[in-house]
């Protein structure tokens, strides 16, 4: 777990559903639905639209966007369903882009915090290829201060794992990190920090930058 993360996570989800009783705001409040459940909240609501996506169009239709939130069990009337769809269905095509509709419900975050958490990733990314792995991690991250690690429960491949598994998609893991996963990540964790600078220093620290 990368240091403070987990208290910014529920610090987030607290406040997340703290604000879902202000606002009246559709996508809003749908992007604090999501990040009521911590910082994966955005990507797991992305991987259930991407298994209900049989044909690979990477688009949704109507019903096919209602199954998806329902299954991911938002709190969602059909009234403002339809409203959030037609806010996203810029062309009346009656389909919706996924990737465009997970961008635009990430919380925004402003390009000094972009580029830190691109640093941190290029930094991770030992091998350059826009995916974080095991292998990449071997150098940059020490497993040996971890606890499961020190009694000998876990390899160091354990934790290199674990570590992944924070960024990963929640229902998808499989040990890769892309830059679209670790930005949605950081864009939960951002939603939970006021300044910029405070989110930086955070980020420095964290990753030794």
């Amino acid at each position: 777990q990368m240091p403070g993360t987990a208290r910014h996570d529920r610090e987030m989800a607290i406040q997340a559903k703290r604000n879902l009783s202000k606002t009246t705001d559709p996508v809003e409040r749908l992007r604090l639905q999501c990040l009521a459940r911590g910082s994966a909240g955005i990507k797991g609501l992305g991987r259930v639209f991407r298994i209900m996506d049989d044909d690979n169009s990477r688009t949704l239709d109507f019903k096919e966007f209602v199954k998806g939130l329902n299954d991911y069990a938002m709190m969602i009337d059909k009234e403002e369903a339809q409203e959030i769809f037609r806010i996203f269905d810029k062309d009346g095509s009656g389909t919706i882009d996924f990737d465009e509709f997970l961008v635009t419900l990430r919380p925004p975050m402003s390009n000094a915090r972009k580029e830190i958490i691109m640093q941190a990733f290029r930094k991770l990314d030992k091998t350059g290829d826009g995916v974080i792995t095991i292998e990449d991690l071997r150098g940059v991250y020490n497993a040996k201060h971890h606890p499961k690690y020190q009694n000998g429960d876990w390899t160091e491949d354990d934790v290199f794992r674990a570590f992944l598994d924070n960024f990963d998609s929640p229902y998808d893991k499989d040990g890769k990190v892309t830059t679209e996963e670790f930005m949605n990540y950081y864009a939960g964790v951002s939603a939970s920090i006021d300044t910029d600078v405070y989110f930086i220093v955070m980020m420095k620290n964290a990753w030794k930058l």
